[in-house]
């Protein structure tokens, strides 16, 4: 509507689909489980147990989503403080962007924490996979929500350089910064259903493996753990990377078409664009091969040299991965979010020493929350 909050709209999407789950798992759970069962070596579980296992993983996906909100929503404190920081230059702002990621790890992980006892005390190990379903059960809602953001900043981008009125330029950003939000919620939910299906595989593999506890005294154990939490910051590393590299390309590519293309300057010739284009695309592609085939060899190798140090690995991986996923999903939203803020006229609005700061922060962010995050 007009005036009215596409955050909310978007919310409304979100919790409601939240709700109508709730209702149809109910009668699922109901209908088709017997009153006492024997799922993975837990006895006497019942429809209500799944449904309550449900409904947690649901609960703490929702939490989750909401606590992305607060920290990169533009109408909050976090991303207020973050550009406040600005008036002092560059430095202060990133450190301000990095500290609201890590702070927002506190409570994300306090959600996934209770989902993970909770669900496991109502069905076992069953009830952790159960969860993560339920976290997973919006999947469709969360999707479109995570794809409106990049949607809505091209759309700000077409109206900049299509030149159309500013009124038009300032309903996309107002739209724009709505979808970094979302953006972030939609990857909350995807973390956190990530850590508990990690922990039921990680459940499946000690089974497999026969390991029925994980010795923290023994070296390979410990050195698995060390590596494994070690792996998604070089894979990070590597994201970043790739980002930084293909940016230079593009810069470089474009200083030649000014240099090259008499008129391009003035706007009377037209630019090479297919070129610019295929840098990213050739990027996207090409750097990403690497860091997936890591994901993929690494646990192979350790596989063969020890099950347990394997097992260490895998634990090392998931934690350290949720963690630096939110931190980095929520920082880069939040820095972009506080620019977006002061683009409405707040801190001495667009052109200010606070603005160019900012944008510096943004410009860290997008790496962050858009490649390695």
């Amino acid at each position: 509507k007009e005036g009215g909050s596409p955050q909310t709209a978007l919310n409304t999407g979100t919790f409601g689909a939240a709700a109508i789950m709730l209702v149809v798992t109910y009668f699922l759970c109901m209908q088709f489980i017997p009153s006492e069962v024997t799922i993975a070596g837990s006895v006497g579980i019942s429809g209500m147990d799944i449904f309550l296992a449900t409904i947690f993983g649901l609960l703490a996906g929702v939490l989750v989503g909401v606590t992305a909100e607060y920290y990169t929503s533009k109408d909050r404190e976090p991303a207020h403080a973050i550009a406040r920081e600005a008036e002092t230059g560059p430095a202060t702002i990133i450190i301000a962007g990095i500290a609201t990621g890590m702070r927002s790890t506190c409570l994300t992980t306090i959600w996934i924490a209770g989902a993970i006892l909770l669900s496991h005390y109502f069905a076992g190990l069953y009830g952790i996979a159960i969860a993560a379903l339920g976290m997973l059960s919006t999947t469709g809602i969360q999707l479109a929500v995570d794809a409106y953001g990049p949607i809505a900043d091209n759309a700000g981008g077409l109206a900049e350089m299509a030149e159309l009125p500013k009124e038009v330029r300032e309903k996309t950003d107002n739209l724009d910064a709505v979808g970094n939000t979302t953006a972030a919620i939609g990857k909350g939910f995807a973390i956190g259903s990530a850590a508990l299906t990690a922990l039921a595989l990680f459940a499946a593999f000690r089974t497999q493996a026969g390991v029925d506890v994980l010795d923290l005294t023994k070296p390979s154990v410990m050195s698995g753990l060390f590596i494994g939490g070690m792996l998604p910051f070089l894979f990070s590393a590597m994201a970043m990377k790739a980002v930084g590299e293909a940016a230079k390309d593009m810069v470089m590519e474009v200083r030649r078409q000014f240099k090259e293309i008499p008129g391009l300057l003035e706007g009377t010739a037209k630019a090479e664009d297919a070129k610019c284009v295929d840098i990213s695309t050739a990027a996207a592609l090409k750097k990403m091969v690497v860091p997936s085939l890591m994901a993929i060899v690494v646990p192979v190798v350790f596989g063969f040299i020890n099950k347990e140090a394997l097992g260490g690995l895998l634990a090392g991986a998931t934690v350290s991965g949720v963690l630096l996923a939110v931190f980095q999903a929520n920082a880069g939203g939040a820095w972009d979010n506080a620019k977006k803020w002061i683009e409405e006229g707040n801190m001495g609005g667009k052109g200010s020493d606070a603005h160019k700061a900012a944008v510096i922060g943004d410009t860290v962010g997008d790496p962050f929350k858009d490649t390695s995050g």
